[in-house]
């Protein structure tokens, strides 16, 4: 191998890992590489999530919900519930609570999600848009509902940003890729 081929073979390769990564470090473990039931238990609300809130023996005080856009939960009685960030089981507590506080004597509350709020994918897929989620979504799961990469798409890594996040952080694409309520999936286009 001559020392120009040599070099050639050496920018090929520096492009190729430029274009592979983007912005900043690919990431290959950590958070958005766990079982999707361990992201379940650690749910936290937001903005465009449906829960059902079920009052024992009050069906007129049960029904679904969303959670407002400024992170509340509006209820029969009680009004706004503050949800935003805080996990199911602590929001049905303090329902509970305020239920308790005048209105029913001892409340049995349950609650759970119905409805995610979407997630977002643009970039190189061929039909970039709004999403619903899916317990157990991941990356690779939301480009297939994105009807797949375009020619032109990189494989390998994707960005994320999660959401209420300033930044997105590169990720190596793999079937374990999780992705949450309300983030952004960017594809990014390769070089070669």
């Amino acid at each position: 191998m001559t020392g120009r081929t040599a070099l050639l073979f050496g920018l090929l390769g520096l492009f190729t890992a430029c274009a592979e990564q983007g912005e900043g470090p690919v990431l290959s473990a950590g958070d958005r590489y766990v079982e999707p039931a361990a992201l379940m238990a650690d749910y936290r609300l937001g903005a465009g999530d449906k829960v059902r809130v079920s009052v024992y023996n009050e069906p007129s005080l049960s029904g679904e919900y969303w959670i407002n856009p400024d992170g509340t939960l509006s209820l029969p009685l009680i009004g706004s519930v503050p949800a935003r960030d805080k996990p199911v089981a602590d929001v049905a507590a303090e329902t509970r609570a305020r239920l308790a506080d005048g209105y029913l004597r001892e409340p049995v509350v349950a609650m759970e999600v119905v409805a995610f709020r979407p997630f977002y994918i643009l970039g190189e897929v061929a039909a970039p848009g709004q999403y619903p989620y899916a317990s157990g979504m991941s990356a690779m799961k939301a480009v297939a509902l994105a009807r797949g990469f375009t020619p032109r798409a990189n494989r390998a890594v994707v960005r994320i940003r999660g959401d209420g996040a300033a930044s997105e952080a590169n990720y190596r694409l793999t079937p374990e890729l999780i992705v949450r309520p309300g983030d952004t999936i960017r594809i990014g286009e390769r070089f070669f």
